[in-house]
């Protein structure tokens, strides 16, 4: 499945592209004076082949699994809070779920790997792989079986959602250590040490971090990963749901969907697409910079710039919700705007050298 998803994405159309660039030249405003929602416009109107589509169902995935290596001591809340909040999100009580109705979207919640007994709740999809990543500090963090797995997962959650009638995904995570299982992925591929990569996530003290950094280092030094093979880093200091959302990328993209990423779980768990399959790189739309120190080498990386700065460092699709409401925005110029022509506004003078 995977070497077959990634087959089927295809570069942008650059015919839709060139005739939205075009309207919106010939909108009533300056050009360019729209900046990146401009740039948004033509990139969806690329993606889609529809420079005034409609985005009528938005929906943020949420992958949740959990992590071998909280069993060090990396992260400043228990396992279980992984459960507790996966059965908060199917309630409708995270932040998650609020930002998202706030804006028209879904939240669909998929276990990838929760540590627990989670198959009679309602209305979570259910794909988990194992009880959790086993401890990257001991032993790979899950086998090189588990890790294609994982992006299979996510392509069929993509498919499916796709299938049910979403036009956009948003990338969101759950996962008590999944910072930790990120700074090492992203340590990894960039080759940067984790004293840059890794930050606080969920609000530890300097002498945890510190130790959390020891950690990544030293399951970095034990496993080696080859940063030129996505599939290796994944399965030996990756995580199920980091590696659902990749799929979940690959998947979107296979189908002309845009996918927005959240912060910087999603990016790395992008970084790691686009490393399979870099074609998939144009159906990115990068929602926010988020706190964590690595989030904007992840970017970086992936040659990306945030829509936005808003000093979130939650996760779980919440930066990601945000951009909804622009991407509507962006639309509905494409659809509603005047053309000069159209309100009878005089288009500046080529000749004419005043602002």
């Amino acid at each position: 499945m995977l070497h077959d998803i990634i087959s089927q994405i295809q570069p942008l159309d650059e015919n839709a592209m060139q005739q939205t660039q075009s309207r919106l030249n010939q909108l009533t405003k300056p050009q360019g004076s729209l900046g990146r929602l401009e740039e948004l416009a033509v990139q969806l109107a690329g993606i889609t082949g529809d420079m005034q589509r409609e985005y009528a169902d938005k929906r943020v995935v949420v992958m949740a699994a959990d992590h071998g290596v909280v069993a060090e001591g990396v992260s400043a809340f228990p396992q279980a809070v992984t459960e507790q909040m996966v059965l908060n999100f199917l309630a409708g009580g995270a932040a998650v779920n609020v930002m998202a109705g706030q804006a028209g979207a879904k939240v669909v919640c998929v276990d990838v790997g929760v540590a627990a007994d989670l198959s009679r709740a309602d209305g979570l999809v259910d794909k988990k792989i194992a009880l959790g990543t086993r401890n990257m500090l001991r032993e790979p963090a899950m086998t090189r079986e588990q890790a294609i797995r994982s992006l299979e997962a996510g392509i069929e959650a993509a498919l499916e959602q796709i299938k049910a009638g979403a036009d956009l995904l948003a990338t969101g995570e759950m996962g008590i250590g999944n910072t930790t299982a990120s700074s090492a992925m992203l340590a990894a591929y960039s080759g940067r040490p984790p004293e840059e990569v890794a930050g606080r996530g969920t609000g530890i003290a300097d002498a945890a971090l510190q130790h959390k950094m020891n950690v990544i280092q030293q399951a970095l030094l034990f496993h080696r990963p080859d940063a030129n093979d996505p599939i290796d880093v994944l399965h030996k200091v990756g995580g199920f749901e980091i590696g659902a959302m990749a799929g979940l990328i690959l998947g979107a993209a296979s189908r002309r969907t845009p996918v927005l990423i959240d912060g910087f779980i999603s990016t790395v768990a992008a970084l790691c697409a686009v490393r399979l399959a870099p074609q998939a790189k144009s159906y990115l739309i990068p929602s926010h910079l988020s706190e964590e120190p690595g989030h904007r080498i992840a970017l970086q990386q992936l040659g990306l710039s945030p829509m936005l700065q808003m000093n979130m460092r939650l996760g779980e699709g919440t930066g990601a919700a945000l951009l909804f409401p622009m991407i509507d925005t962006a639309q509905r110029i494409m659809r509603d705007m005047a053309t000069f022509q159209q309100a009878g506004v005089s288009e500046r003078s080529e000749s004419d050298g005043m602002d």
